[in-house]
């Protein structure tokens, strides 16, 4: 009978994975309009800001003279300081208005806007954050701490929000062993010092070139994995949260303690190959969590959501210095296709951010 429905799952996978790779070429083929050539009217109140004109690579992404925005009622206009790129920005969620991690200054606020006021700094998630100015939801948007920079701020908002809504979801507690696989990259980076701040023993897993790195933010332990496999040790670990997605259930499964939890987190981030995508992506929702079903390891999967106050929380961990944001390079506005081809390229090292 277990059997059976292991085969199930199985197969579930593999048809999910059929889809997506569909769904993928389908999306390509119906974006693949040239938008920014639609538009040819001159802007009456112009500002500069990038754009994802069609589907294909980051050479698609264009400095243009748009629009600048009006806030609703609800809504804050932000004067952009900074903004950062995302795996999610470099995949399938491209759009017309690229950037959604911002950190600026309120220039208007709408009528029903209460808890900020024009010359405010903010930091949070909205759209369009490549630009001089970009509209966000009150809810969307924190109070940026005074000792942190709008660069360092504007690196938080989506990676944090994973990496602290992903422990979360591994019930991490003081004094459990914590692995990171994938410990470098922009998520990677918050996970290993948001770790550290709920007083785990964490265990970070990078190439050769960034141990430094990891441990110059924190790390307990650092596993090299062009020397060593993590899946190999004799090391248990109460949480694993694995930002790669490159082992097999049964590999992972092996180093969880009996009542472990492995948090599925991400696919590899940028760089990855659409195809190795949807091969993690369908290992992940099924293989890996459906058969977690017959053990008392769990295999743990979760979306992340705007939250304002684990926003809060994340600025709060920065202005007591127990996060410090890890930011490779910074590109002006005019160079964000640059970093964009950075970013595609994969292996970065923390985050790019866009300063405007």
């Amino acid at each position: 009978m277990k059997l059976r429905r292991i085969l199930k799952w199985m197969t579930r996978a593999v048809l999910v994975g059929l889809i997506l790779a569909f769904l993928v070429g389908f999306v390509a083929y119906w974006r693949s309009t040239n938008e920014c050539d639609r538009n040819t009217a001159a802007p009456i109140n112009p500002m500069k800001a990038i754009r994802f004109c069609e589907y294909g690579s980051p050479d698609v992404v264009k400095l243009d003279d748009v629009e600048k925005p009006v806030p609703t009622d609800d809504q804050v206009l932000i004067k952009v300081r900074a903004a950062s790129l995302n795996a999610l920005d470099a995949y399938l969620i491209r759009d017309s208005w690229l950037g959604r991690d911002v950190a600026g200054q309120v220039e208007a606020v709408g009528k029903n806007v209460t808890q900020f006021k024009p010359g405010d700094e903010v930091f949070g998630i909205c759209r369009g954050a490549l630009a001089e100015y970009a509209c966000a939801f009150e809810r969307a948007l924190v109070t940026k701490p005074s000792n942190v920079s709008f660069e360092q701020a504007a690196s938080v908002p989506l990676a944090g929000l994973t990496a602290l809504q992903g422990l979360r979801e591994g019930k991490i507690q003081p004094g459990q062993k914590v692995l990171i696989n994938g410990a470098t990259g922009g998520v990677g980076t918050f996970a290993v010092q948001i770790a550290k701040s709920f007083g785990a023993e964490v265990t970070a897993v990078c190439s050769t070139r960034n141990v430094d790195l990891v441990q110059s933010i924190g790390a307990d332990h650092i596993i090299d994995y062009t020397k060593e496999d993590f899946t190999k040790s004799d090391q248990r670990y109460d949480v694993i949260f694995d930002n790669v997605a490159n082992h097999s259930f049964f590999e992972r499964r092996r180093v969880l303690t009996p009542k472990g939890i492995c948090v599925l987190a991400g696919m590899g981030g940028a760089g990855v190959k659409q195809g190795q995508a949807i091969g993690r992506i369908a290992s992940n929702l099924f293989l890996a969590q459906g058969l977690s079903s017959f053990t008392g390891q769990k295999f743990a999967q979760y979306m992340t959501k705007l939250n304002k106050p684990d926003l809060i929380l994340l600025g709060e961990l920065m202005q007591a210095g127990k996060v410090r944001p890890v930011i490779e390079r910074t590109y002006p506005l005019n160079d964000a296709p640059k970093a964009f081809r950075q970013l595609d390229a994969g292996h970065a090292r923390g985050k790019l951010v866009i300063t405007v």
